[in-house]
C-alpha cells in the first residue's frame, strides 16, 4: 500500500511526496490506519523505523480534516511530550513538513530560551504542542495553556521519559487533559515499569510491536576492536584522518569526556564538537545546526543528548566507550543506517570494558565482530599520531626500538 492510496488529506499526501515518502515503514503500515479510527495505541519500535511520522501523519490530518467549534487563547489540540529540548525541535520539524500545506499551528516548547516568543504564540492558539515537561508545566501554571480542549496525548521515547525521572511529570498532566482524549504511547523497550504507565493512560490500546529477532536494524554494520583505554585517542585521531569527508557521531560515557576527548582532537588539529547536559540550549542548536548542514562533520555525544535525535546522513558511529546500559547500544548505533540507508558502527573496547561487551552481548542475542588489530597497526597508530607533537628525530626513535622489541620477540619464538 502507497500513502497515496491512503484516506487522508490530499494537502498531507503533496508534502509527503516533496519528502520522497511514498511507502509506509512497518510501524507507520499498522499504527496509521488504528490512529485514523481514533483508537488508543501502544507501540513499540526500534530506532530508525519512523516512529514519529506514525503518529504525525494521522494526528494532522484529524486535526486539519476536523477544524474545532472553539479555539480559546491558550488552546492546545495536540499534546507531545518527549524528553530533551533536541527531540522537541526534530519532532517539531516533522509536525511543520508534513502540515505544510495546511493552516495548523505548531509549537516546539523548551526552557532555557526567552519564554515571552513562546507566551505570544499560546496567545494565538497551538495546534499541535511538542514539549519537553519543565516549561510546559511553568507556562501552565502561569495560566498561558489551557488543555480543556485537547484531543491527543502522545508520549514519545516514554522509555527514555522514565529513565529522565518525568514519570510523575507524565501523571500530573493527565489531571489537566478531558478524558476522552485519544492517547497514543511511543517506546523503543518495553519493560515492567513502561507497561505499568501505559496501561494506566491508555484505554483498550491496540497494541503494535515491531521486534525482529536482532533488536539492530538490518541496514548497520558493526564491530568492535580492542584498544587500551588510555589508546583510544589515538586510534580516533587516526579513524577521523582516514574519514575527513564523512560524517561521525562519537559516543562517550559522560560530559567530562566528552569535552576531554574535543580537546585531545582539536590538539591534533581536528575539529570536533561536543553536546551534552552541560551545554546551553544555544550551544546545543548551534552544533545540531552545523553537523545537519555538513559543516561539521564530527560530534561527541552522550547518551543523553543525542537519544532519539535523527541526524541525517551519518556515516559512521563511534562507541569511544561502551554504554553501560546494554539497550544504550542499539540506540546509540540506531544513529546512522536511518531509513533505508545504509550505516557502519565501530566500538573500541578496552580491558575493563569487557564486562559491557558481554552484557551488550546478551542483550542483542549475539556476538559482536571482532576487528583484528595487528600489533604492528597497533603501534604505529600510537608512534604517528600528533598528539605529542613528535619530531621526526623522535618518530624515528620509537620506529627503531619498536623494531627491535619486535626482532627479540622472534628470537625468543624460536
Amino acid at each position: 500500500m502507497k500513502f497515496e492510496d491512503y484516506r487522508i488529506s490530499n494537502d498531507i499526501k503533496r508534502s509527503l511526496a516533496e519528502k520522497g515518502f511514498k511507502k509506509p515503514t512497518d510501524i507507520q503500515f499498522k499504527a496509521i490506519p488504528n490512529i485514523l479510527k481514533g483508537e488508543d495505541v501502544l507501540a513499540i519500535a526500534q530506532t530508525g523505523t519512523g516512529k514519529t511520522a506514525a503518529f504525525a501523519i494521522p494526528v494532522i490530518n484529524i486535526l486539519h480534516t476536523n477544524p474545532p467549534e472553539w479555539f480559546a487563547k491558550g488552546s492546545v489540540r495536540a499534546l507531545v511530550m518527549v524528553p530533551t529540548h533536541e527531540l522537541a525541535q526534530q519532532i517539531a520539524e516533522v509536525f511543520k513538513e508534513i502540515a505544510k500545506y495546511t493552516k495548523l499551528r505548531i509549537l516546539a516548547l523548551f526552557g532555557s530560551t526567552d519564554q515571552d516568543p513562546q507566551i505570544a504564540a499560546f496567545q494565538k492558539g497551538v495546534d499541535i504542542l511538542v514539549t519537553t515537561p519543565g516549561r510546559m508545566f511553568d507556562l501552565r501554571a502561569q495560566g498561558y495553556i489551557d488543555f480543556r480542549g485537547t484531543e491527543f496525548l502522545i508520549l514519545d521515547e516514554a522509555d527514555r521519559m522514565l529513565d529522565m525521572g518525568f514519570y510523575k511529570d507524565i501523571e500530573d498532566v493527565i489531571r489537566f487533559l478531558p478524558k476522552n482524549k485519544q492517547t497514543l504511547f511511543f517506546s523503543a523497550t518495553i519493560d515492567e515499569k513502561i507497561k505499568k504507565l501505559a496501561y494506566s493512560i491508555v484505554k483498550n490500546a491496540i497494541r503494535i510491536q515491531i521486534s525482529p529477532d536482532d533488536p539492530i536494524s538490518k541496514n548497520i554494520s558493526h564491530s568492535m576492536i580492542l584498544i587500551e583505554m588510555d589508546d583510544k585517542r589515538f586510534f580516533l585521531e587516526r579513524f577521523i584522518k582516514q574519514n575527513l569527508d564523512k560524517k561521525l557521531v562519537v559516543f562517550v560515557r559522560t560530559k567530562v569526556r566528552a569535552d576531554r576527548v574535543v580537546a585531545a582532537m582539536d590538539r591534533v588539529g581536528l575539529v570536533t564538537e561536543s553536546i551534552h547536559s552541560g551545554k546551553t540550549h544555544q550551544e546545543r542548536k548551534d552544533t545540531m545546526r552545523r553537523l545537519k548542514t555538513g559543516e561539521l562533520k564530527v560530534l561527541i555525544a552522550t547518551d543523553v543528548s543525542a537519544r532519539g535525535v535523527d541526524i541525517p546522513n551519518v556515516d559512521y558511529v563511534i562507541n569511544y566507550d561502551l554504554p553501560d546500559v546494554p539497550e544504550n547500544y542499539v540506540h546509540r548505533i540506531g544513529r546512522t543506517g536511518r531509513g533505508t540507508q545504509k550505516g557502519r558502527a565501530l566500538s573500541f573496547c578496552s580491558l575493563e570494558e569487557r564486562p559491557m561487551l558481554d552484557a551488550i552481548e546478551d542483550y542483542i542475542g549475539h556476538s559482536i565482530a571482532t576487528q583484528k588489530l595487528e600489533e604492528m597497526d597497533y603501534q604505529e597508530t600510537i608512534i604517528f599520531s600528533e598528539a605529542d607533537q613528535k619530531t621526526f628525530k623522535d618518530v624515528f626513535k620509537e620506529i627503531a626500538e619498536f623494531e627491535k622489541a619486535m626482532e627479540e620477540k622472534k628470537k625468543k619464538k624460536k
